[in-house]
Order: C-alpha cells, then structure tokens, then sequence
C-alpha cells in the first residue's frame, strides 16, 4: 500500500477510530482496571483513597451468595426466554411470510410496536396487568375458574412472569430478521419438494431449518447476549425480589455499584458477565459448526 492510499485510509478511518477508542476502549480499560481495586465512593471523591487489592473483588464474588443467586436467575431467564423468544419469533415469521395471511404489513407493525415501546413505560403497565385482585391477567383467568394469582410477589411465578413480558416485547425484532431470512430462500426448493410429494412438516425440517441456520445463529446469539443483560424488567417491576428470586447479574451489579458504591466490586461483577457472554457465544457458535 502506497502512501497515498495509506494517507486516505487514515484521514477516513482515523476519527472514527478515536472515537471508537475514547468512548469503548479507553473506558473498558479504565473498568477492567478498577475491578482489581477498592473504588468506592470516597475514592470518587479522592483517588488517593483507592486501593489495589487484586484478584479480591473476585475472590469475594465467588462466595457471595447473592452473586450465585443472580447468576442462577439470569440462567433460567436466559434458558426458559431465549428459545421460547426464537421460537415465538420464527412462528410468526412463517405465518406472516405464508399466503394465507392478508395485510401483512399491517401485521408486521404491530408485532414490530412492542420493540419500539420504552421498555420502563412497558414495564409499568405490564405491572397493573400482572395485578393480583385488579389485573387484566387474573380477570381472564377467573374465567376459566382459576383463582387470583400474586404473579410479582410469588417466588414461583415472579420470574415467568418477567419472561412472559420480555418474550412479548422483543419478538417482533427477531420475527423481521426471520421473515427476510425466509424470502431469501429459493421457492424453486419447496417447489421442486411438493413435486416429489413432500409435506408441509418435511419441507421445514428438510429445506426451511437447514436455510435459516445462519439467521437463527445471528438471532440466537444476538437473544442470548441481550437476554443475559436483564435490569429494567425487573428493576422496574419488583426490584430484584420477592425474596431475590428474579435478581440478575445486571441488577446485581447496578446495586453495588450505585446504591452501595462499590465501584470495583460492581465492575468485577461486569467482566465476569462479560466471559459467561463470551463462553455462550462460543458454545454457540460451535454447536452451529457441528450441525453444519
């Protein structure tokens, strides 16, 4: 590469690069960093009050039950949502993309609207709907005979009750990628199947399935990584309780860090976040290499 191509690259790429770098790199760096200290709100107000502990923040995690019940949580909302979210996305996907439906774009907004929606104002009416003695949910279940339901105050029922609420409001972006996922395959393929007397069912476990395996591991590792970062559902909605049975990782670590300010401990927090992420992708990715 001659210097003029180098000079151009610079000149186009160079501030969009510092940019990058101020305001990801640099702050990541300064995190990772001030996971091995004390950082507390004395040391926000003088640096010389920090101090370097080293791998103790993480040490001190480790044995944190509280930690554990976050991570316990955040799994079982990553593992009951994310594939009830694909799989709810991928459902409507075939029906939309189908010929049976008419007005498909009219249905396409209004199971795109919940995404756009501000997941507080969401979550705030979600909580009148998940009332025990005045919600819509309960009304419809005393219908059928069921008796009132406590959905946030109940250990039992607190988390699916979250996970209800996340899977409605997000599958419509999912449902998009899905839906230009199928147009992109071949009609030639399920013609030249129903040729040779292929069911429905055959067609998508034969044609459809394999054809949507790279938009399924995008939308699969995309929920997953989103999924993982649980906070305003539940922050919003039952502060981590009852008895912390829908805290997560995120939450967790916003309680430390800005209601205790425990600034290093809260980032430790992070970057171990930041590698179960990073393991799930892998995982993910792998798996998806196998059944190729």
């Amino acid at each position: 590469m001659n210097k003029t191509k180098l000079s151009a690259v610079i000149l186009f790429l160079g501030p969009s690069l510092i940019v990058i770098f101020t305001f990801f790199f640099l702050p990541v760096i300064v995190a990772f960093l001030m996971s091995f200290t004390d950082f507390d709100i004395y040391a926000l107000g003088n640096l010389s009050n920090m101090r370097f502990v080293g791998l103790k923040n993480y040490f001190t995690l480790l044995n944190d039950p509280l930690f554990w019940t976050s991570i316990k949580n955040t799994f079982y909302f990553v593992i009951a949502g994310g594939p009830l979210s694909v799989a709810t996305s991928l459902g409507a996907a075939l029906l939309l993309n189908s010929k049976l439906i008419k007005y498909k774009s009219i249905f396409r907004l209004v199971y795109f609207l919940p995404v756009v929606t501000t997941l507080v104002a969401v979550s705030i009416v979600w909580r009148y709907i998940y009332h025990p003695r005045f919600g819509l949910l309960n009304y419809i279940l005393s219908l059928f005979g069921i008796g009132q339901i406590d959905w946030l105050g109940d250990p039992t029922f607190s988390m699916p009750a979250i996970i209800l609420l996340a899977v409605w409001k997000n599958f419509g972006y999912n449902m998009i990628i899905f839906i230009a996922g199928l147009q992109n395959i071949p009609e030639e393929l399920y013609e030249a199947a129903s040729i040779e007397g292929a069911t429905a069912w055959q067609k998508f476990k034969s044609i459809t399935v394999p054809m949507l395996a790279p938009t399924s591991l995008f939308i699969g590792v995309i929920t997953m990584i989103g999924y993982f970062q649980l906070f305003a559902e539940p922050y919003v909605m039952t502060q981590g309780g009852p008895l912390n049975s829908t805290l997560s990782i995120v939450l967790y670590m916003y309680q430390e860090g800005f209601r205790w300010w425990n600034i290093g401990y809260s980032t430790a927090i992070a970057f171990l976040l930041f590698v179960i992420i990073l393991i799930g992708t892998v995982i993910q990715f792998k798996l998806q290499k196998e059944t190729e």
